[in-house]
């Protein structure tokens, strides 16, 4: 069995539809509004490619018209764009997004799979990195092998007494220092990170033509192509 897994696609549906491989499964940890200028699109392949798709802070944010909490450099592009967003979808894609699960516990192959987007204890909004040294406490509430996070939009694997962390990285808004989208796949009992080109400047293109400041326009090309502003 190939499990293709996506995290924090952010309205990119130009990374989405060059997505290079689906899977027998594809799994969704999360984020699937708001930076990018394709919400409607993303969202419509979501629902149509995948049955395991998890909640994440800025389809929370959507949802229940509730702040996604980000840091304050990415807050106002946030605002922006979840308002872009909320024009954009209808009643019944914000119900989607509300009806999302927070975590989600999976058994495939005979090995079981805990999903949430951030982290066990705060799965909306706890912020680990690879490196932290809350990931051994964090495990204790994990009765699974594998437990799939995104939300940092950096991809790493790590393991720690026997299990596995994974981390897909972010398809719409990568933060590697370059545009290439991630992503992981689970096959022959491991994970595979992995990453593609797809065509960033047609994205940075209807970035421009979104309907919010052209500093926010102009930080948000720029997340796009380096990770950072």
């Amino acid at each position: 069995m190939k499990i293709v897994v996506i995290s924090d696609l952010h309205g990119n549906f130009d990374a989405l539809s060059a997505l290079p491989e689906l899977g027998d499964e594809l799994w969704v940890l999360g984020d699937l509004v708001n930076y990018g200028p394709m919400p409607v699109e993303v969202v419509g392949f979501v629902r149509s490619h995948s049955e395991v798709v998890i909640r994440g802070n800025h389809d929370n944010a959507v949802g229940f018209d509730v702040d996604p909490r980000c840091t304050p450099r990415y807050a106002a592009m946030a605002d922006a764009t979840m308002q872009y967003s909320k024009s954009c979808l209808d009643g019944d894609a914000v119900a989607y997004l509300r009806g999302l699960p927070l975590t989600q516990v999976l058994e495939r192959d005979g090995r079981k799979f805990f999903l949430c987007h951030a982290i066990p204890s705060n799965p909306l909004y706890g912020y680990c990195p690879e490196d932290s040294d809350r990931w051994p406490k964090e495990l204790e509430q994990v009765d699974a092998g594998f437990l799939l996070v995104g939300h940092t939009h950096t991809p790493f694997v790590r393991q720690i007494g026997g299990k596995t962390i994974v981390n897909p990285g972010s398809l719409g808004q990568p933060k590697t220092g370059k545009a290439d989208a991630c992503y992981a796949v689970w096959e022959d009992g491991e994970f595979q990170l992995k990453q593609f080109a797809y065509p960033v400047q047609r994205a940075e293109e209807r970035i421009g033509h979104l309907p919010v400041a052209e500093e926010i326009r102009r930080d948000l090309a720029k997340v796009l192509r380096t990770g950072s502003v």
